[in-house]
């Protein structure tokens, strides 16, 4: 039996496409499974934490994952251009809960979720560089936060923030990105497109097939906002016209000004010490 040339097996390999599966990204991922399967392309669906970790260990090729994943090992990867998670003001899903106003959580327990590493250092940014607190953290989930009183707040993002947003609560509650584009009046990008490098994709044709097709599958699901907040709101559950609200408020362009805001990330965390290497921004 004749064994497949390196050439050959490069025509029959299939990469791995990582997406987010939370609401936010419904306008693009409702519109790229309608269109089909893309030849050469599998889709994995999971949430930031989880394809932070598939792309580090090569178990996904291409993956939408946190900003401060790309940060930690960006000498592994390229940046997709154009592409991201991103807003300019309020997002509505990265939002802090807390029994206490903010100035007042200094030494208090703030209760992590361990869901992006993104939204969890842009709130130590938030807490410890803009307003010099000094709070302890742990990780764990809303129902921990519910049943213990030592914890103080809860960082909770995605549609679990969504969610509880319409409970009926006292908590006072904060709006990370807002808070960002208040004090630096820069946008905030949340999750970037990563490609490994050792991947063979850079110059590709597959890599050219795969943005072809998010270019379409993002129009399209500009185009429909109203249909697709329709089809997902039922997931929270939330009305329609309020998912329609929140989805306007997301932005998926990787701007020249996005670039700066995720420059600006990155630098006040390398100067916290939470980075180790100031990344530089490479993208295909």
């Amino acid at each position: 039996m004749n064994s497949l040339s390196p050439e050959d097996k490069k025509e029959h390999r299939i990469y791995r496409l990582g997406v987010v599966n939370f609401i936010n990204t419904a306008p693009l991922l409702v519109p790229l499974k309608e269109q089909g399967p893309l030849e050469g392309w599998q889709i994995v669906e999971d949430t930031p934490s989880c394809l932070n970790a598939m792309l580090k260990k090569g178990e996904i090729d291409v993956g939408l994952i946190s900003s401060f994943a790309y940060g930690m090992d960006f000498k592994d990867y390229f940046v997709l251009k154009d592409y991201c998670i991103s807003a300019t003001g309020t997002v509505g899903s990265v939002v802090l809960y807390s029994r206490l106003p903010i100035y007042e959580l200094s030494g208090k327990k703030i209760c992590l979720t361990e869901q992006s590493a993104t939204s969890i250092n842009l709130l130590y940014i938030i807490l410890e560089y803009f307003n010099g607190l000094n709070p302890d953290y742990i990780s764990g989930n809303f129902l921990d936060f519910q049943k213990r009183d030592d914890l103080v707040a809860y960082l909770s993002i995605g549609d679990e923030a969504l969610r509880i947003k319409r409970m009926d609560h006292n908590f006072y509650s904060y709006d990370l990105a807002s808070i960002w584009y208040e004090t630096t009046s820069l946008p905030f990008v949340f999750a970037l497109w990563a490609v490994r490098k050792d991947a063979g994709l850079s110059d590709s044709a597959e890599l050219a097939l795969l943005k072809q097709r998010l270019d379409e599958a993002y129009r399209h699901g500009a185009a429909r906002l109203d249909e697709i907040s329709a089809l997902v709101a039922g997931r929270i559950p939330m009305p329609q016209v309020e998912c329609l609200s929140y989805l306007k408020g997301i932005e998926f362009d990787l701007s020249r000004l996005k670039i700066k805001g995720l420059d600006h990330f990155f630098k006040l965390l390398y100067q916290m010490g939470r980075l180790p290497t100031l990344p530089v921004i490479a993208q295909v």
